[in-house]
């Protein structure tokens, strides 16, 4: 029986985690800024077959209150094996171009509030824990169509990348997740293609690459080649495709 603490469980890949995680009867501990979305989910993971369930209300960009939500799962819990962080916004572009207040406000929310929770849990982990957080493929190449969102994703996967080795040795796995396009309420009004995901499929991935305590995992699995592809393209050339 895990101990899992799933931070940002209102978004629609972490409840699939989370569903995932109580039919197999483990432990849990759910945290979001939305008390009804939480009750509303926590009541659901019961009736799933978790072990036990807790929740807590937090505005997960707030970054000092984290340490008061860490200790409440501690507590709870009596310790973590699993953490999933996947919090997040998609921020509006256009909006980050115009407005300098707004960006370093979506910035916080993608990527420093990332960084400093991933930071406190690595000094709370122990051996053979297993710390995954989601990032995203727009973090491995900017792109002129999302470039605030895909530069904070890069900062939580170079970070993440530089984590994973330094605490390597104490036994606890980092897992960087790189979701393509997934189908969420957050990109509802996105036109939707061969490429895009859906909840449940990238949940079961994201637990299969938990359990196997791998350091990436591009979900779904195709996006490796596609990202490989963009990667490889030298920049004088990328700056002139329409992206």
């Amino acid at each position: 029986m895990k101990r899992v603490l799933i931070i940002g469980a209102t978004s629609a890949i972490a409840e699939m985690v989370a569903r995932i995680y109580a039919k197999r009867g483990d432990r849990l501990f759910i945290v979001g800024r939305s008390e009804p979305k939480l009750s509303t989910i926590a009541s659901d993971l019961g009736v799933r077959g978790a072990n036990e369930i807790h929740s807590f209300v937090s505005d997960l960009a707030d970054i000092d209150a984290q340490h008061s939500m860490l200790d409440a799962a501690w507590s709870a819990l009596g310790g973590i094996d699993v953490v999933l962080i996947a919090h997040g916004t998609l921020p509006d572009q256009d909006r980050c171009a115009t407005s300098l207040e707004y960006s370093l406000r979506e910035f916080n929310v993608n990527g420093t509030s990332v960084i400093a929770l991933s930071q406190q849990l690595a000094d709370r982990l122990g051996a053979g824990s297993v710390l995954a957080v989601i990032s995203s493929v727009a973090g491995d190449r900017g792109r002129a169509s999302n470039y605030l969102y895909g530069s904070a994703k890069a900062a939580v996967t170079a970070y993440l990348s530089g984590l994973g080795q330094s605490i390597k040795a104490k036994g606890i796995a980092v897992l960087t997740i790189k979701p393509g396009f997934v189908d969420t309420p957050m990109t509802a009004a996105f036109k939707k293609g061969a490429l895009w995901a859906k909840p449940d499929a990238v949940a079961k991935s994201i637990v299969r690459a938990i359990d196997r305590r791998k350091s990436v995992a591009y979900v779904p699995g195709f996006w490796w080649f596609i990202m490989t592809i963009i990667k490889s393209i030298p920049e004088f050339v990328f700056r002139r495709i329409n992206m």
